[in-house]
């Protein structure tokens, strides 16, 4: 069985550092992340991971992109999710269609398999967004959500999903309950404090399982070295 449909023809991604430049300080950083993800879920079996942010703009995508990236090149067979079904970009990013992704399979329309689509990158899969639909958050309260996630649990090892900003809607509060871990992107030089701590107390609100945070656009102080 093919591990998905394939789009004609397949281009590299754009813009993810830990596909164009694998030795790179930046995608050094990415698999330390990697490493911490594993750390912070010892003992439980991790196979699902929501990555999402309080504001907009703050990087969440590009980050769920890198990571799913880093654990494939670990040798993990990955999904990544675009569970955004109101402003999409990861169909931009990895050049792929976005006629019939998650938001099909939500609503009933398509099944797993026929959404899936495979990418340059070695063991990664990708579900795109699918068409925007009128009614996003009543999508996600469905009986077809569980089934969704029952069905990619059996067939990968890593899923992640790339949902909404959390003071938006209401959607990463909903997949953040049902998903192993939780990561929240912080963009040091946008976000305030305020901000994420409302967004923590959402996350704990749900009981979302928020194993951190992953801090972006931070300035190192000149005087500090790195090898």
């Amino acid at each position: 069985m093919a591990r998905g449909r394939k789009s004609n023809p397949i281009q590299k991604p754009r813009s993810l550092i830990t596909y164009t430049n694998s030795k790179s300080y930046i995608s050094e950083q990415f698999r330390t992340i990697r490493t911490n993800i594993h750390f912070a879920l010892p003992n439980r079996e991790f196979r699902t991971l929501l990555v999402t942010s309080s504001l907009p703009g703050e990087g969440k995508s590009t980050s769920a992109a890198n990571i799913a990236i880093v654990f494939a090149q670990e040798g993990k067979k990955v999904l990544l999710v675009d569970a955004d079904m109101r402003k999409p970009i990861i169909h931009h990013t990895f050049y792929l269609e976005n006629t019939v992704g998650y938001s099909n399979v939500l609503a009933g329309q398509t099944n797993v398999e026929d959404a899936i689509q495979i990418t340059s990158v070695e063991g990664l899969d990708i579900i795109t967004s699918g068409p925007i639909p009128p009614n996003p958050t009543e999508l996600l309260s469905s009986s077809h959500l569980d089934e969704f996630m029952a069905k990619v649990r059996s067939k990968y090892e890593i899923i992640i999903f790339d949902a909404p900003p959390i003071t938006a809607v209401s959607d990463a509060l909903i997949l953040g309950n049902k998903c192993d871990g939780t990561v929240l992107i912080v963009d040091s030089s946008k976000v305030k404090k305020a901000d994420v701590i409302k967004a923590k107390d959402s996350l704990d609100t749900s009981r979302a399982n928020l194993i951190g945070f992953i801090l972006n656009n931070y300035k190192m102080p000149k005087n500090e070295y790195y090898y």
